[in-house]
């Protein structure tokens, strides 16, 4: 395979700061939004995990397009940062995140909560009654018990980051340097008389990380669950 050009290791890079974001952004509302699903019990719950999963079931155009409705300049949300704060996202590589993570997110969340409903709730009942807080048994019983969970979570979101284009495209466009991600760059060179050969770099480029971050996320997790069952787990 031929070297990479500098505007496809731009690409490169520019994809893996978009995802890392968007999962370091992301994370603690997964968390949040996961302990909601799995152990609380409220009015409009349902409600709660329809939104959640949406991204998966329509179009990504459409979460992108109801980004630029409510983000924009002129967006509710979008006229608010910017008066309040002067934070533009439409058309910036913080818009290219916010949409990944909206996508990467009901993965996320799914991973997270099917680890949290795996808890044996008895150990935490345990460690109430020798006189832990809910916020200690939290983080010394339940956290660590769901971590593999959080970590499966996590790097599918990053991988799911590094593939979004319908509703990044349609939020910030495609800027090169700013928001020109590689599925948009791939897109372009698609589009591109003699692109096909960089297009194909990229493309390969694309699933070497992504197969690399589901291996990774498998060794951790199983690693993890050695260390939490103990070595005949």
């Amino acid at each position: 395979m031929a070297a990479l050009s500098d505007l496809e290791l731009e690409a490169i890079r520019l994809s893996l700061r978009v995802a890392f974001w968007s999962v370091a952004t992301s994370l603690p509302a997964g968390l949040l939004v996961a302990w909601l699903l799995a152990r609380c019990r409220f009015p409009g719950r349902l409600l709660l995990d329809g939104l959640v999963h949406l991204p998966l079931v329509v179009p990504p155009v459409v979460i992108g397009y109801i980004l630029l409705v409510l983000m924009g300049r002129r967006g509710p949300i979008g006229a608010w940062l910017y008066d309040t704060f002067g934070v533009t996202l439409i058309f910036t590589w913080r818009g290219a995140a916010l949409a990944a993570a909206v996508m990467a997110f009901p993965l996320m969340v799914r991973a997270m909560r099917l680890s949290l409903e795996a808890v044996d709730r008895r150990l935490e009942a345990a460690a109430r009654t020798l006189g832990a807080t809910p916020l200690d048994v939290f983080l010394t019983v339940t956290l660590p018990l769901m971590s593999p969970g959080i970590l499966v979570g996590t790097v599918l979101a990053f991988a799911r980051s590094l593939g979004e284009f319908g509703a990044t495209i349609t939020f910030v466009s495609n800027i090169p340097g700013e928001t020109r991600t590689i599925p948009v760059a791939i897109y372009t060179l698609t589009q591109t008389p003699d692109g096909d050969a960089a297009a194909l770099r990229l493309s390969i480029v694309s699933i070497l990380l992504a197969l690399g971050a589901l291996a990774m996320s498998e060794i951790l997790a199983r690693t993890l669950h050695r260390r939490i069952g103990g070595p005949h787990a």
